[in-house]
């Protein structure tokens, strides 16, 4: 494992809010972050909003998310057993009996389900696409929470025969649409969609970890392979790692999948993990923060975290005497950008297993320096740009209005990985997960520890 340079120097800001140690203040941004999932559900469905918006759709990611959630909850007396199993349960039902079909206002089809869904009657909302990797994060989150609720009881052993048989019915064959890759999804008016997981380093582990382990609709490995096989090698900062700019990219597979010390072909040519690829990646992000190329205000190695965010835009300006551009929601990245100047801070919560030694200090300058977790009621704000000139909701710049779940859960499944290794724990006990890495080319750590014979396995 290489060393990073640690860059310093900056003058922080005074302490606003004092957070006490660092153990009790993640306690605290974990507790008051649960309040979302605890609060933005309906009743009826079980379905969590997409955001804080009034009026917002549920998200099937949000969902598979807040399985997770539920399980960090139990372990840290935020809900009982009991209370998580039922609203697992809810929503799993749901998920069960909604309609499956080609009708534009299904919930799903063939196994797969709708990006957004209406939170009151559970149909396609917006005219979203079906998404597989959205559908994906939902899977993950049900098998996670098959694992840990283990109980005899009928209720606990409902809840894993239901995420089985939702697995069970996706249908990760026809989402190839006849190639190697896996389509990025399917719309009933237009068929599937042009885009396709098959270029460049992205979030798509777990999909194709979860479609290569099926035990009804498995895919072969070969297109896993074509696909690791495009990821772009490039060094910044005198750090070498596989590239992809916004930090979701680099945490999303990885709240379920525990990838310390196991290694696919593109593991094994580079010579080290994808938990060490994001850490490298992590550290690019703070050096591009140091270095603040494009001047903008209050970067520094305190302040950064580059990701899929909303901004202040659509909207141009000249300040200071520099034309500034700014933009709406976008997948934000560093080094390469794009960047107009928004950070969020959950981002830099989510890669709290892999560099804490410099997380830390940064979510404590957002907490105590920025005041950016005081007013929304659920944590962090979204995401903020210091260099746009609102300054109504706070002084440090423009602050974004609502929270989303796609931000919130990997606050919480993240500290706790850092903290107890609670889902990486949950999730290796999932047979399908263990299958699906090994079909995929991994091996090593945990998976030859947990079966001896499977260093020997290979698939053509």
């Amino acid at each position: 494992m290489i060393q990073m340079k640690t860059p310093g120097g900056h003058r922080k800001l005074p302490v606003l809010y004092p957070q006490g140690t660092d153990l009790e203040m993640l306690d605290n941004l974990r507790t008051v972050t649960f309040k979302y999932f605890h609060d933005q559900v309906n009743e009826r469905t079980g379905l969590i909003a997409d955001s804080s918006e009034p009026g917002s759709p549920g998200s099937i990611a949000a969902v598979g998310l807040g399985l997770s959630v539920y399980v960090a909850a139990v372990e840290r007396k935020l809900l009982s057993r009991t209370e998580a199993v039922q609203r697992t349960l809810k929503v799993l039902r749901f998920f069960h009996l909604s309609p499956q079909g080609p009708e534009p206002d299904a919930t799903g089809y063939r196994g797969f389900y709708y990006h957004f869904l209406d939170m009151e009657t559970g149909r396609r909302a917006w005219q979203c696409e079906l998404s597989t990797i959205d559908t994906a994060v939902l899977i993950a989150g049900a098998l996670t929470a098959a694992s840990y609720f283990d109980g005899d009881d009928p209720a606990e052993t409902e809840l894993r025969e239901l995420a089985e048989s939702l697995y069970r019915r996706v249908d990760w064959k026809w989402a190839l649409d006849g190639k190697a890759t896996l389509s990025h999804g399917w719309k009933p008016e237009s068929g599937f969609l042009s885009g396709r997981w098959a270029q460049g380093y992205s979030e798509a582990h777990i999909l194709y970890v979860l479609a290569l382990a099926s035990p009804t609709f498995a895919i072969e490995p070969g297109g896993y392979r074509e696909w690791t096989s495009t990821f772009e090698w490039k060094e910044f900062y005198d750090i070498e790692y596989f590239y992809a700019g916004p930090l979701f990219i680099h945490q999303l597979s990885q709240i379920f999948l525990d990838c310390r010390g196991i290694k696919d072909d593109a593991n094994r040519k580079a010579g080290f993990d994808y938990f060490e690829n994001s850490r490298r990646a992590t550290y690019v992000q703070r050096h591009y923060g140091v270095e603040n190329p494009q001047g903008f205000t209050h970067y520094s190695e305190y302040c950064w975290g580059f990701t899929a965010s909303v901004g202040p835009g659509p909207g141009e300006m000249d300040l200071n005497g520099i034309h500034r551009v700014f933009y709406g929601y976008m997948a934000r990245g560093a080094p390469l950008g794009p960047d107009d100047g928004t950070i969020s801070p959950w981002a830099v919560a989510a890669s709290l297993p892999f560099a804490p030694e410099i997380v830390i200090d940064t979510i404590r300058h957002a907490i105590e320096r920025l005041d950016l977790k005081q007013h929304s009621g659920y944590g962090f704000d979204a995401s903020f740009n210091p260099t746009h000139p609102d300054r109504s909701k706070n002084a440090n710049g423009w602050v974004s209005p609502w929270i989303s779940g796609l931000d919130q859960g990997p606050i919480i499944l993240m500290i706790e990985n850092h903290e107890s290794d609670l889902i990486w724990s949950t999730a290796r006990k999932c047979p399908h997960l263990a299958r699906g890495l090994r079909r995929a080319g991994f091996r090593g750590g945990w998976l030859d520890k947990d079966d001896p014979g499977a260093a020997e396995e290979t698939e053509k």
